[in-house]
């Protein structure tokens, strides 16, 4: 992806390409981050060295994006990598793009996480109740109530159902027939 692509792409997306495709998963985990006891000479190497992995990595531009998302990256301490930037680098690039990333960060807020955690609720709720005691009516109600719980349950069952469905296609999953 371009960086221009990635600018408009969903935190999801660009969180997937950087899993199936990025370079850095072969490489020490610590060759990233600065330790606090390692001298400015020892980073400044390890540091170009990481820099030179990302240079050639096809998802660069991804890791890049979410790491101006996620707020990586200091004005004051040189002690990361992430997308071929220092972390001086990314905050700079943060601070000069901070009302893009704000909108980008708003448009990557999970409204389907939030409606499977509702439906799930509400779920857990009516599984709960008793049909008896949700209308007054005595025996001859019992089976109406037991039949209206069951088709809400089936409904709200349904319905996560289907969102899940669809974010694991989107997420490129392997959904079942």
């Amino acid at each position: 992806m371009t960086s221009t692509q990635v600018r408009h792409t969903r935190r999801v997306v660009l969180q997937s390409a950087i899993d199936a495709g990025a370079r850095c998963t072969t490489a020490d985990p610590d060759l990233w981050f600065r330790s606090d006891s390692e001298s400015k000479i020892t980073w400044q190497a390890r540091r170009a060295e990481a820099i030179q992995v990302c240079t050639g990595c096809p998802v660069r531009a991804a890791c890049e994006e979410l790491a101006l998302r996620d707020g990586d990256g200091n004005h004051h301490v040189d002690n990361m990598v992430r997308g071929g930037l220092s972390g001086t680098q990314l905050a700079a690039a943060r601070t000069a793009e901070a009302d893009r990333l704000t909108a980008v960060v708003d448009a990557d807020r999970d409204t389907e996480g939030r409606l499977l955690d509702d439906l799930a609720v509400e779920l857990r709720t009516q599984a709960g109740l008793n049909p008896d005691g949700r209308r007054n009516g005595g025996r001859l109600r019992q089976g109406e109530n037991q039949t209206e719980q069951n088709l809400r349950i089936q409904a709200l069952t349904a319905s996560i159902r289907q969102i899940r469905t669809v974010r694991r296609a989107r997420a490129g999953w392997v959904v079942a027939a």
